[in-house]
């Protein structure tokens, strides 16, 4: 059963790094944005404009120089670091562009690890929940490969499914179809967004691709150093 959605708000978020001598390279600056609840956003932008920085920030993988972002009325950043980590364990799915799938384990097994923490979705129905997901995306046979036995298009649709698979309300993903050939983007995406949207999930994708950009509830550009 799906989780009620998520509102995703931001205000003043900004993200610089030192480079030495009092100097700072600021890599983002979002006045204001507000994701709809259960709505299907793309992010485009010319690389290095913040783009992955803004999904990690989000995440609360890493923290802003300045502003807030409150996700379901929660300030993310004013959470201790191991509530913000069960936070996002909990509610967000997040489909990184390396991947990060866990080389000693197969691909059942890095689908079921990831709901380790989600108290909802009982253990007994780890298994079970994770062969449906990736059969779904066309893994059905390759449940006992592991990472470096799978094509990197394969290990893609391995982080979808294990983005998906602790059912969270907010899906963050960076090119999430960057190793996928035309044609198996098109099915992944389509099985993708319509779990998605059975599920009534809020979704940010980056992403330049046609495929993923047509079928979008909006997109927003972010510029180098700039607002969306």
């Amino acid at each position: 059963m799906p989780e009620a959605q998520l509102s995703v708000n931001i205000q003043g978020l900004k993200k610089s790094f030192p480079l030495g001598n009092g100097i700072a390279l600021e890599v983002l600056n979002i006045e204001k944005l507000t994701l709809p609840l259960g709505s299907y956003t793309v992010l485009k932008g010319p690389s290095g404009s913040g783009k992955t920085t803004l999904l990690n920030l989000m995440a609360g993988i890493s923290l802003p120089t300045s502003g807030k972002i409150w996700i379901d009325e929660i300030d993310i950043f004013a959470l201790p670091e191991p509530l913000r980590d069960r936070f996002r364990a909990e509610h967000i799915g997040y489909i990184f562009q390396t991947f990060n799938l866990l080389a000693p384990f197969t691909a059942l097994e890095n689908v079921m690890l990831s709901m380790m923490f989600k108290q909802s979705i009982p253990k007994r129905e780890h298994h079970q929940h994770a062969v449906e997901i990736l059969s779904r995306l066309g893994l059905k046979e390759r449940l006992s490969h592991k990472p470096h036995q799978l094509s990197r298009g394969e290990q893609q649709r391995v982080a979808i499914a294990r983005s998906l698979a602790n059912n969270p309300s907010l899906l963050l993903a960076d090119e999430p179809c960057a190793s996928l050939d035309a044609n198996t983007a098109r099915v992944v995406l389509d099985e993708f967004l319509t779990i998605c949207q059975e599920e009534k999930k809020t979704l940010l994708i980056v992403s330049h691709d046609e495929i993923v950009l047509e079928r979008a509830d909006q997109i927003l550009e972010i510029t180098e150093v700039n607002h969306v």
